[in-house]
Formats: structure tokens, sequence, C-alpha cells
């Protein structure tokens, strides 16, 4: 791979990271939220529908952990 191709891969790799820095930030959003639902509550929809949102964002997370680390196998 030549210099400006692994430049390119660079320069993407940063808007990843910076994207998985606010996806990370939303996660932690999200689950603050789902912790402060009443215990009452745990059962409810809300709460389901939180969690899920939290498994999601898991995923997508991992996701772009393998995505990074390909990318970064790549420039090497």
């Amino acid at each position: 791979m030549n210099n400006e191709r692994r430049k390119q891969l660079r320069d993407l790799l940063e808007r990843v990271e910076a994207i998985k820095s606010e996806l990370e930030t939303i996660h932690d959003e999200e689950e603050e939220y789902r912790d402060n639902i009443p215990e009452n509550m745990q059962g409810s929809e809300r709460y389901e529908k939180s969690d899920n949102a939290i498994t999601s964002v898991d995923d997508a997370l991992s996701n772009l952990d393998d995505f990074i680390s390909n990318i970064e196998s790549a420039i090497e």
C-alpha cells in the first residue's frame, strides 16, 4: 500500500474513532437513564426498550472496534 492510501486510511480512522467516542457517550447516558428507572418499573416496556438500545449500541461499538483493528492492520 502506498503512502497516500495509508494517509487516507489514517484520516478515516480518526473520523471513526470520533464517532466511536460519541457512541460511547450515548451508551453511557442511556445506561445511566436505565439505571435510574425506579425498581417498580424495571420490568416495564420503557426499561426493556432502554436495555435493548444499550445492547444494540454495545454491538455497534464492538463492530467499530473490529473495523478499527482491521483498518490498522491494513495500514501496517
